[in-house]
Parts: structure tokens; C-alpha cells; sequence
């Protein structure tokens, strides 16, 4: 064995090395399937569609089957279609499970392994795909950012339909309440233009614009923001330095910031 070539074991306890871990990127290999035959365009090793396996995939995200989630990936891989598989699996991320969620770094992790450490078809290649499903498969699941997607088109056409039939819209538009004196009053602060021509500067944002909420602000992130606003050249009243601290209320989360002076 040349001592160059890294060995390691597989699943099943043999001995692997470089030149055995690139089963699926063998081109005599991939022209059949599993039973000898030719295989078709877009057809997989078992004989499945590779459309068809790639959106059971998807599926198998979204109802956090990992076993099927993690075959369909297998077979992808294995198939010659790697490409499609991370291509698809990125996009279940954002389509498919709730945002925020640190499983979008672990896929990326495992695509970079799979493509720049080792290769997309090999052994290690397959591994890291099955382990990419499976971390996809489960995460919690949700069609939140697609829902949004259509419903924030559909408002704005029904936006502006209502407006040329004469009538209100069904559903509120954010756009609507979206000036000075409105819902979102408190976005016009020293960032913008109207927040400064209004004179809103520092102690507006700092009491208003920069709170948080409805969690409050950890310990101590308060007495850092109040020994900061005790510092200042300006004065501020004991009701203004609680209001800076003071979260946001959890059911009008756009209202109760009282008087608005500077």
C-alpha cells in the first residue's frame, strides 16, 4: 500500500483508502443501476427519478423523517448527483425550517468537507451528505419564511386593488402606519430624515428607539446602558432612565413609550 494514501475503516469495518472511497464517481460504475441495466437521464442507482428523490427529500425534511431523509440523500450521492443534493438541502434551510436555527452552519460545514477536503461522490463525500439530511431532518420544521413570501405578496396586491375599487384593504399594511405619529412613530429617530427634522437625536433614540423587548435586557446590559446615559453631558429624569431599560410590552409592542420629548 502506498504510504501516501489515507486509510480508514468503513461502516462495515473493511479497510478503505482513497483509491476504495470514490465508489460513486466511477464513470463504468454510474452508467448502470443496481441491476445491471443502463440507466436512464435522470435516472438514480436504484432506478428511482432523481426528481423524484429529491423532492421526497424535501419531504422528509419537513416531516423530520430522518431515515428517509437520510436514504434520499444516500442515493443522490451515490447516484452522480451530489451537486443536486447540496444545491437542494441549502435550499430546505430556508424554505423548510424555522429561522434562526444553527443547523445552517452544520450543513455548510459538511458541504465544505464534502466538496474542498475530500470529494462530493466518495465515501466520505456520502457520509457527509447523510449526516447534512439528517441534521436538515432534525431541526424544527417550518414553512414560515415561504408562508411570508406569499402572504406579504398578496397584501400588497390586495393593497393596491382596495386602493383603485375605492374600498379599505382587508389586512392592515405596515406601509400604512409607517410615518410620524403613526403605529411605528418611534422608527423615525436620528437615523432618519424625518426623525431629524423633528430634532431627534441621541436621548430620543436611547429612551425610545433603542429599546428591546418584550425580554428584558440582561442585568448586566441595563446597568451598562444606565451608568452610560448617568455619564452624559445631559440630564436625564429618573422616568426616562427607566423607560431605556424598560421592555417593550409583549402584547403592543409599538405602544407605551409615553411622552416623547427629548
Amino acid at each position: 500500500m502506498d504510504d501516501r494514501k489515507q486509510a480508514t475503516f468503513g461502516s462495515d469495518g473493511e479497510l478503505r483508502t482513497d483509491d476504495t472511497t470514490n465508489e460513486g464517481g466511477d464513470e463504468e460504475e454510474a452508467a448502470t443501476n443496481d441491476f445491471g441495466d443502463e440507466r436512464g437521464e435522470n435516472e438514480t442507482k436504484s432506478g428511482a427519478n432523481r426528481y423524484a428523490v429529491s423532492s421526497l427529500l424535501q419531504k422528509a425534511v419537513r416531516r423530520s423523517d430522518e431515515e428517509t431523509a437520510a436514504w434520499a440523500a444516500w442515493e443522490l450521492v451515490r447516484s452522480g448527483y451530489a451537486w443536486n443534493f447540496w444545491d437542494r438541502v441549502n435550499l430546505y434551510v430556508v424554505e423548510d425550517l424555522r429561522a434562526g436555527h444553527e443547523v445552517v452552519l452544520t450543513i455548510s460545514r459538511y458541504e465544505e468537507l464534502a466538496r474542498e477536503r475530500w470529494s462530493e461522490d466518495s465515501w466520505r463525500g456520502r457520509l457527509c451528505a447523510v449526516h447534512a439530511a439528517l441534521a436538515a431532518a432534525r431541526a424544527p420544521s417550518s414553512r414560515e419564511s415561504a408562508h411570508a413570501d406569499d402572504y406579504f405578496d398578496e397584501l400588497s396586491t390586495e393593497r393596491a386593488t382596495a386602493r383603485e375599487e375605492g374600498r379599505e384593504p382587508r389586512f392592515d399594511h405596515p406601509a400604512d402606519d409607517l410615518e410620524p405619529g403613526g403605529k411605528y412613530d418611534v422608527a423615525f429617530d436620528q437615523h432618519t430624515y424625518e426623525g431629524k427634522k423633528r430634532g431627534r437625536g441621541g436621548a430620543f433614540f436611547r429612551t425610545h428607539g433603542a429599546r428591546v423587548g418584550p425580554e428584558q435586557e440582561p442585568e448586566l446590559s441595563r446597568r451598562w446602558r444606565l451608568r452610560s446615559m448617568k455619564l452624559e453631558s445631559r440630564d436625564y429624569t429618573d422616568e426616562q432612565l427607566a423607560r431605556a431599560v424598560a421592555p417593550v410590552d409583549d402584547e403592543n409592542r409599538w405602544s407605551g413609550d409615553g411622552d416623547r420629548d427629548e
